[in-house]
């Protein structure tokens, strides 16, 4: 899938062969080219356990008057993007128009203008702030002059003369009910006709198991996902397990690799007949980052320039070739100065009470007055009462226990710097910097180490 529908201009080829031998090099055994249409003849090898992750492969269609007529002039996006990959297809109309507003739509419309597509325009039935592309796939296909029109969603398929003309669009408006729950209304407005040679839809994908036996003890659910357990991720035939869009339905590649993690461990503890729910937790652990009364292992300077943007290849390069990376990644120089922005949020504040003698010379210090030593009380009443509001009530706040006065030490981490200061100006070294490490857990020999209460 990471080679077929994520375009080379996205992901070079050469990159995702030198990510994939990483895995192959270890001596994994491998099968290629080879067609699987049967769960139960592989249930019937002698396998101690069987991993899917075949993704979600079926693009989602578009049954509007005037759609079978078209015919091969409208495309599935996540096939059209393989047929491209696989240099089937190698042009396209010159007007064309991309339905959808997901990440597989910006793929589709930003390599349509690489095999020919000028006038290339992506119709959203939703609104802007609603699409579930990435904001960086939208800016992206937007800085390659491609239009993205929202709220209007298709009704018919234009047919001439036996011809693909262009679709009717009707415009409409998001209205909420008391619930917050969003209908699309029809504003009243003329319909909109776009013209198009050639139309591609990628309004999402679905889970095809037509391989998969159905009177194996493998159960399936609504819209074809079988039912998994989702942390273990085994299926109710016990020595099979999904994972990826296989086994919840699409999401992204960091998504699956995670599952893949998870799963991998679950089998491993499969395998050697433990509980598949006595998982051995993460890695974590605090380091405290002074090396000497006051000096520090980071930069403590907070840059307040706005985010440096990567650097991409000349358009008039990239829109020539698909095979050419769009993203050059920072140069040295321009990574550094992205680099000074970083806050440190990996590095803590951490506060002990014991130490405290109150004497509020880190609350003065604060550049940003997130410490407040001030008598508890309800956490309504406390968020008004800081030396600077604490207004985001999604941030909880960081509350020590009662100090010797009866007053106690609240930070709001909402605006916290992680500049250091505090603990730089603590005397009595109440205040520490301390860097948390998370190492998330990995199938291996640690599988087999008893957990601890």
């Amino acid at each position: 899938m990471m080679r077929t529908q994520i375009p080379s201009f996205r992901l070079p080829e050469e990159v995702l062969d030198e990510e994939v031998n990483y895995i192959l090099d270890m001596g994994i055994h491998t099968h290629f080219n080879t067609y699987v249409q049967s769960m139960r003849s592989i249930v019937e090898q002698d396998y101690d356990a069987i991993f899917v992750g075949t993704g979600a492969p079926k693009g989602r269609d578009l049954q509007l008057p005037g759609r079978e007529e078209a015919g091969k002039r409208v495309h599935i996006g996540i096939e059209w993007l393989a047929s491209v990959a696989f240099e089937h297809t190698k042009s396209i109309g010159k007007k064309v128009i991309i339905l959808g507003g997901g990440n597989t739509a910006m793929d589709c419309c930003r390599t349509s203008r690489r095999l020919g597509g000028e006038e290339v325009t992506v119709v959203v039935r939703s609104p802007f702030n609603t699409m579930k592309a990435s904001p960086w796939e939208i800016e992206d296909a937007q800085r390659e002059d491609i239009p993205i029109y929202n709220n209007m969603p298709p009704k018919e398929f234009v047919i001439e003369h036996g011809q693909l003309k262009g679709v009717i669009f009707e415009k409409v408006e998001a209205v909420f009910d008391a619930k917050g729950k969003r209908s699309l209304v029809p504003t009243g407005e003329p319909d909109v006709f776009i013209e198009a040679d050639d139309v591609i839809i990628a309004i999402g994908q679905d889970n095809a198991f037509p391989w998969i036996e159905r009177d194996l003890g493998i159960e399936f659910g609504k819209w074809d996902i079988p039912v998994l357990n989702k942390t273990t991720f085994q299926s109710t035939l016990p020595k099979v397990f999904f994972g990826g869009d296989a086994a919840f339905g699409p999401e992204n590649v960091i998504t699956a690799v995670a599952h893949g993690h998870q799963a991998a461990i679950s089998i491993d503890l499969f395998c050697h007949g433990k509980d598949l729910w006595e998982r051995p937790s993460p890695m974590t652990n605090l380091i405290s980052q002074k090396m000497g009364i006051h000096e520090w292992m980071y930069d403590s300077a907070v840059v307040s320039d706005e985010r440096y943007a990567v650097p991409h290849a000349d358009k008039k390069k990239t829109l020539s070739n698909r095979k050419v990376e769009v993203e050059l990644g920072f140069d040295q120089v321009l990574g550094f100065k992205e680099a000074q922005r970083c806050l440190n949020c990996d590095v803590q504040t951490v506060f002990n009470t014991s130490r405290c003698i109150e004497c509020d010379a880190c609350m003065d210090i604060c550049p940003t007055s997130c410490i407040t030593f001030t008598a508890n009380g309800k956490e309504e009443d406390l968020r008004g009462r800081l030396l600077a509001p604490a207004d985001n009530e999604s941030q909880d706040l960081y509350i020590s226990d009662i100090l010797k006065t009866g007053r106690i030490m609240v930070k709001d981490e909402n605006v916290c710097l992680h500049c250091g200061l505090c603990a730089e100006r603590c005397p009595t070294a109440a205040w520490d910097m301390q860097k948390f490490f998370y190492n998330v857990t990995k199938a291996s020999s640690e599988c087999l180490t008893p957990v601890l209460a």
